[in-house]
């Protein structure tokens, strides 16, 4: 076991799962970078004590991919192979420190960078960041987002990056495969999780993985990988591009009370920006994306 249960995550919280995958790919010798977020409570607990079996680095907001860069480079000059991973938030990734994360791309650094989307920015008490969903309830969208979520791995994948995926942990041998083909690689490798929220997306801690693969198979979250600057379909998501075969969204609105009270134009909007989604998806599936 990699990372120690027992730790201040709240039940039903995926983070201590996701990182004991991750270090199960990743081995002992990795360091992790950890901006402000839940984790920095979870990992760097005073009272709890350290839950993790590697070196971790606690960051601020903004300079985690600088950080790793700057630890990239030292293990480099020291010839020392150490796995330097970034394990951060929505908020810390496309708000706060995008320049960063946009300035370790453009480099293509030797980093893999995790972004843990929980869709909020949730240790500060849910106000909402440019990765919340339409139609979510935050305490600073009291009456729903009004703006669709930042497409943020394409936006990575336009830095001309050698890898980029998506994945949850509710599909832990598709999660765990795209790590190790990551670690198998060099440069910058982005991976982006959906990363279910009890208390942020207000349903029962029971329900967090029945909440991560009904993402997947309502269209909510495709899986995918973009391997040097190729689209790819996972094969979890290939029979979603046929939307017969979708579960209806509301099986997985309605289990989370951030969903509760939309209105049934802003339902057939969500419903429209999947469809499209999923319509752009099919039109480049196996094929180079362009910048």
């Amino acid at each position: 076991m990699n990372f120690l249960r027992g730790n201040a995550a709240c039940p039903g919280c995926p983070i201590p799962k996701e990182l004991d995958a991750i270090l199960d790919v990743y081995g002992k010798k990795t360091v992790v970078v950890v901006p402000a977020s839940c984790s920095t409570v979870i990992m760097g607990d005073t009272v709890l004590g350290m839950p993790s079996s590697v070196n971790v680095v606690h960051s601020p907001f903004a300079a985690a991919a600088s950080i790793a860069s700057g630890l990239s480079a030292a293990m480099k000059f020291r010839k020392d192979d150490a796995n330097i991973l970034v394990w951060a938030g929505d908020g810390s990734t496309s708000d706060i420190g995008f320049a960063a994360v946009s300035g370790a791309a453009e480099r293509n650094e030797e980093i893999t960078y995790v972004c843990y989307d929980n869709e909020a920015y949730m240790n500060t008490g849910i106000q909402r960041s440019s990765l919340t969903p339409y139609g979510a309830w935050t305490t600073t969208t009291p009456s729903h987002k009004h703006e669709f979520k930042k497409p943020l791995p394409f936006i990575i994948a336009m830095h001309n990056v050698p890898y980029v995926a998506t994945a949850s942990i509710s599909y832990l041998a598709d999660f765990k495969a795209k790590f190790s083909k990551a670690k198998s690689m060099k440069g910058f490798r982005y991976i982006h999780l959906l990363s279910p929220c009890p208390p942020g997306w207000k349903f029962d801690a029971s329900l967090t993985m029945n909440i991560g693969k009904l993402a997947v198979e309502t269209g909510m979250w495709p899986l995918y990988e973009i391997e040097n600057g190729v689209f790819k379909l996972s094969s979890i998501s290939k029979p979603y591009v046929d939307k017969a075969k979708r579960k209806p969204l509301e099986e997985y609105l309605k289990l989370q009370e951030r969903f509760s009270g939309l209105s049934s134009e802003e339902l057939a909007n969500m419903q429209a920006y999947i469809d499209e989604m999923w319509n752009y998806i099919a039109k480049v599936n196996n094929t180079k994306l362009t910048p």
